[in-house]
């Protein structure tokens, strides 16, 4: 076969031996053909780099066989996260095995990112898509819908009755999270807390700055501040946090990276680490247990995360009766050297 001119389903059905609708089931993971007929199509395919046609994907309404993912984050800051690094691998690792893609963008806002679903729809390159951070009233969600793209949220609250059916969930209890961390520094004796966050409209943070605001009951005087996430503001905000006349006994930090460039500070203010200050993350990676001293950290299995919002979305696109909501994986707080009674 030529490789001078794109190769179509009739070569491959050519080259098989069987008919180009066999090579559509084949290619689009439909029923009507036997596994050994299958797999001697996905070979042919793979061997000359078949890829299909948007368009005619469009026109037919044949499966992309892409997910697409599209992240609402500075650019700058994504490459530094490890959360996305294992979010994706874990994604990846379901996906491969039924031989279908990811599509990632990076976007500015959230109306770039319903922009991308509506590209995405369009032109059919994406069969569903994985939807991060979460919005109380988010305006993705009813546009999904609108689209009739499948989508499975990556959110902070439990689904109850009044969920939208279309709205497939993998749930992470960020409240009980947020006690974790915030009742072992109370519990510890820290009545300063201050809570770095990522943006003010996240689910996740507003719901963890409500639990931090509800410490007032054991003495605790809790304070957020939003950033975007990134080591720049992270360091700017412990800054001005540490140069206070009262300073804060314990901070803690949206993500790892964050939580060392807040150490960095302490280190260069001399502020005492955790003698004068405790530190603590609510996302855990191999760099905290590197750094000195190690930082305290809630620590979650991100890999199985992606695993489990991929397989959830694949069963909901082979049958949207499929049941939408599942648990993600459960959180446990990491201690390490950061973190320490106060002095007295």
């Amino acid at each position: 076969m030529s490789r001078s001119k794109r190769v179509t389903i009739s070569d491959i059905a050519r080259e098989a031996g069987v008919s180009p609708g066999a090579v559509s089931f084949a290619l689009n993971g439909r029923p009507g053909v036997s596994e050994q007929t299958r797999q001697r199509i996905l070979a042919i395919a793979e061997q000359h780099s078949w890829q299909p046609s948007s368009t005619a994907r469009a026109l037919v309404g044949a499966k992309a066989g892409v997910i697409g993912l599209a992240v609402n984050r500075p650019a700058r800051t994504l490459g530094t996260e490890a959360f996305f690094t294992e979010l994706i691998a874990g994604v990846q690792s379901s996906l491969a095995t039924r031989r279908i893609g990811l599509q990632i963008v990076v976007v500015p806002t959230i109306e770039e990112e319903i922009a991308t679903y509506r590209r995405w729809s369009s032109a059919n390159q994406v069969d569903g898509v994985i939807v991060l951070d979460p919005r109380d009233d988010d305006p993705r969600l009813e546009a999904l819908r609108d689209l009739r793209l499948p989508a499975v949220v990556i959110g902070s609250r439990m689904p109850t009755e009044d969920t939208d059916d279309d709205t497939a969930v993998i749930w992470l209890d960020d409240d009980d999270a947020a006690h974790t961390v915030f009742d072992y520094l109370a519990g510890l004796g820290h009545t300063r807390v201050a809570y770095v966050s990522g943006p003010a409209e996240f689910q996740h943070t507003r719901i963890r700055a409500a639990v931090l605001a509800g410490q007032e009951s054991r003495g605790v005087t809790g304070e957020t501040i939003a950033t975007d996430f990134s080591p720049v503001q992270a360091s700017a905000t412990a800054r001005r946090l540490l140069s206070r006349a009262e300073r804060p006994t314990a901070i803690v930090f949206d993500n790892d990276v964050m939580c060392i460039a807040g150490l960095r500070v302490a280190q260069e203010m001399g502020v005492a680490v955790p003698g004068d200050l405790s530190l603590a993350s609510f996302d855990d990676s191999v760099v905290t247990g590197l750094v000195h001293p190690s930082i305290t950290s809630l620590t979650r299995d991100t890999f199985e995360l992606g695993v489990r919002s991929a397989d959830l979305l694949l069963e909901r696109l082979d049958s949207p009766d499929a049941p939408g909501d599942r648990p993600g994986p459960r959180p446990t707080l990491t201690v390490r050297e950061s973190t320490a009674r106060p002095r007295a």
